[in-house]
């Protein structure tokens, strides 16, 4: 079940990642976004994800609030389903907060 979270998100990212770098029309410089605001944003986003370069080189990429929120939904869930994961096959510990620092820290 893990798997297939991660492979959700993977591929979800990885189709964000592909749509920005096949269309053209959704790159924006960086000095582009410096002249030209927020009104170059909403220009280059209006049907799907941007990508921000800096120097020629994709350094950012824009989402939707929705599909952000979407990516971070799967994430969430993804770590849900591995700490349940953990309970269910024993990798936990039953230990009060100072005593869980300590072993943390190796103190």
């Amino acid at each position: 079940m893990k798997n297939c979270y991660y492979n959700l998100i993977y591929s979800t990212i990885s189709s964000i990642i592909n749509k920005g770098v096949n269309t053209m029309n959704n790159i924006i410089t960086a000095n582009d976004l410096k002249t030209k605001g927020v009104s170059a944003i909403e220009e280059i986003t209006q049907n799907s994800e941007a990508i921000i370069t800096v120097r020629g080189k994709s350094k950012y990429v824009i989402l939707s609030i929705e599909e952000y929120n979407q990516l971070r939904e799967y994430e969430l869930e993804s770590a849900i389903q591995e700490s349940l994961e953990d309970i269910k096959a024993g990798n936990i510990y039953d230990e009060s907060i100072d005593d869980h620092m300590k072993r943390i820290s190796g103190a």
